[in-house]
């Protein structure tokens, strides 16, 4: 297995970017919990933490896909040394008026100026992409090694911002937030010599990387698979919390990440000979049919152990979905691209999670597994009504 993996780390300047987008994808992963953390405690208001978080995250969906489009145009280190910068400052003042106890709508505005800021795992993504493009079996290790380090960062992120703003000050996990997202972006960026080149403005084509065919359907279908992960995420601490085992979440989100995890490690050693598509489809099954039984389980051992094997099926899904974000758009468009596929699965888990928590309220704890098993039968089929027209659009783009 770590022969799959080894030869990645002997491309020259592989492991510094790969550390560094790592670094800050932690900080990245800090963000929403710490925010929720810092206006709740200090405003007692979950309403108010929840509403200046969801407008983070809208902003955050319209930047991506942006700022991504900039970086293809002029390149990583100009286009997005600007926007961290104005992320670094925007949260510093969000930090300070919360201190201060400014007025609620000052911190909207702050946290949401904040938001705008380039995604690393897009760029990340775009030099393995640029470094690997004759070699499609190391490129498929590739992205399953970025989707580790996803899974590990959505891990360790915000287990570092609740600490740090339950045990130093409520605004802490938001400031170490911005430093390490900070600090790591600015180290990222200052590995040139990974950096994909750009592509001259006159050859660049027209239009926008979500108009291109397919990239709309894939985007769709991992807004599906954030519907999941958000879901899932409440209805875990709900179900613990009506059994009386609150702590219990942590472990059953834990064997889902664990899960996810360990199969992105496997399924990057993999080798595949049917199309992306077709494999698309049937990694979006797979991630249905694991999450179903979720249903007829109320033992929470038992619920954590079915977790871990759900997990195990969205890892593929999500290697082979932004993968197939980047094939369908041509070099010029890389980062735009899996930007959008990115930006599709944030917004869903931010959708996912808001309705979770409504419905509840209206369905009870575990009923409510019913939203992120749905989630999971519609990115199923959305990926099977368009696994022939992407799989068509993928060749094009590979023949032009």
């Amino acid at each position: 297995m770590l022969s799959t993996y080894r030869p990645l780390f002997a491309i020259p300047g592989a492991w510094r970017f790969l550390a560094a987008s790592a670094l800050s994808r932690v900080g990245g992963a800090m963000f929403g919990v710490a925010i929720i953390v810092m206006i709740a405690t200090r405003r007692d208001s979950f309403g108010l933490a929840g509403a200046i978080s969801a407008g983070g995250i809208i902003v955050l969906a319209v930047a991506g896909p942006v700022i991504g489009r900039l970086v293809d145009k002029h390149g990583q280190r100009r286009a997005s040394t600007p926007f961290i910068l104005l992320t670094f400052v925007a949260g510093l003042l969000t930090v300070a008026l919360s201190v201060a106890g400014a007025p609620a709508w000052t911190l909207f505005v702050s946290y949401a100026v904040s938001a705008f800021l380039p995604e690393m795992g897009p760029m990340s993504r775009a030099r393995w992409a640029y470094l690997l493009r004759d070699e499609p079996d190391s490129l498929h290790a590739a992205m399953s090694l970025e989707q580790v380090v996803e899974e590990g960062t959505f891990v360790l992120g915000p287990v570092l911002g609740v600490v740090a703003a339950t045990m130093l000050f409520p605004e802490a996990g938001l400031l170490f937030a911005y430093v390490i997202f900070t600090a790591g972006s600015l180290l990222f960026l200052a590995q040139r010599r990974s950096e994909p080149p750009v592509v001259p403005h006159d050859e660049r084509p027209h239009g926008l990387a979500i108009g291109r065919p397919g990239v709309a359907a894939v985007g769709l279908a991992l807004f599906m698979v954030g519907c999941v992960f958000g879901g899932n995420e409440v209805v875990a601490v709900a179900v613990a919390d009506e059994a009386g085992r609150t702590g219990m979440s942590s472990v059953i989100l834990g064997a889902f990440a664990l899960g996810s995890a360990l199969s992105a490690i496997v399924f990057g050693t993999r080798k595949f000979t049917g199309t992306i598509a077709r494999r698309f489809v049937w990694c979006a099954l797979a991630m249905f049919v694991l999450e179903a039984p979720v249903l007829l389980i109320d033992n929470l051992w038992g619920l954590t152990a079915m977790m871990f094997v759900a997990g195990s099926a969205t890892a593929p899904t999500l290697i082979t979905g932004i993968t197939l974000a980047q094939q369908l758009v041509p070099p010029a468009f890389i980062t735009e691209g899996i930007a959008v596929a990115i930006t599709g699965l944030l917004v869903g888990v931010a959708a996912g999670t808001a309705l979770s928590g409504i419905l509840v309220d209206s369905w009870g704890a575990h009923e409510t597994f019913a939203l992120p098993v749905t989630a999971a039968l519609l990115a199923a089929l959305i990926a099977a009504a368009w696994g022939r027209r992407i799989g068509r659009a993928t060749r094009a783009t590979r023949a032009t």
